[in-house]
């Protein structure tokens, strides 16, 4: 079991937002002093036209009472 109490999903499909998506992620990082990345998964879809790449973060960000969701991440 993984101890998360959010999820941050980032996509991209064009060429130039899959160049971008680490920026992204470092501004949301910078955004969200104190998360804590418990997890990630890496996925890679595509098509005849198209080529997805999407990151999900799964976080905990302390709270005053230190409680945080359970749940089941997949590996």
């Amino acid at each position: 079991m993984v101890a998360f109490t959010g999820v941050k999903v980032f996509s991209a499909t064009k060429a130039w937002e899959r160049e971008q998506i680490s920026d992204r992620i470092n501004e949301w990082l910078e955004a969200n002093p104190g998360v804590e990345i418990v997890d990630k998964v890496v996925t890679q879809s595509s098509d005849s036209e198209f080529h997805c790449l999407t990151i999900t973060l799964f976080y905990s960000r302390p709270t005053s009472r230190g409680a945080h969701a359970q749940a089941s991440v997949a590996p």
